[in-house]
């Protein structure tokens, strides 16, 4: 009895396939290509949050701004003065 599968089946036992003699260095090759494009990703990461810890560090603990002193540019300021004495009511 000889059907299709018999066929199909002596025909894929008979020869290799010609592009099979290459396969395993491109798949090699396709490896080492997606190996080194994750660690470039994967250094890349680690910089970037050593980069972030050390702004961070480097920042410190949030310092209370500094208060400015009043200014009087032509010297001492005078509480009595009429332009004083004239804002404090508002």
């Amino acid at each position: 009895m000889n059907t299709d599968i018999d066929t199909a089946l002596r025909r894929l036992s008979a020869t290799d396939h010609p592009g099979l003699g290459g396969i395993e260095g491109a798949v090699m090759t396709g490896v080492r290509a997606g190996r080194e494009t994750r660690t470039g990703m994967r250094m890349a990461a680690i910089a970037g949050i050593g980069a972030i810890a050390l702004g961070t560090v480097a920042a410190g603990p949030g310092a209370q701004p500094a208060s400015a002193a009043p200014l009087a540019p032509f010297g001492v300021a005078a509480p009595l003065a009429p332009s004083t004495l004239l804002t404090a009511d508002r």
